[in-house]
């Protein structure tokens, strides 16, 4: 049986002081993940914060170990991509 691994990460980003700059992080976060992983990954949250970012991702897994282990890659990637801090994360498998 399939099970879907959902992710959410919240981030803070002192440095962005308008919509349109957390617009250009975001966008440019949520391609580098899609592109890396072939996930589906979507804004998710405080969309109208300057300084907080929540990224949704999810996919299709074929068991609980293989989606822990890919988000952890994911998690492990976004550290790397960005130079926001991760604040909190939530993981879910169903």
């Amino acid at each position: 049986m399939v099970k879907v691994a959902v992710l959410t990460l919240k981030l803070y980003a002192p440095w962005v002081h308008s919509l349109k700059e957390k617009r250009m992080e975001v966008k440019s976060l949520v391609a580098k993940i899609q592109n890396k992983f072939h996930v589906s990954v979507a804004e998710a949250g405080d969309q109208d914060v300057h300084q907080s970012i929540v990224i949704g991702v999810a996919t299709i897994v074929a068991h609980s170990a293989q989606g822990d282990s890919v988000m952890d890659e994911i998690t492990r990637f976004v550290e790397l991509s960005t130079e926001a801090e991760i604040v909190d994360e939530e993981r879910e498998i169903r």
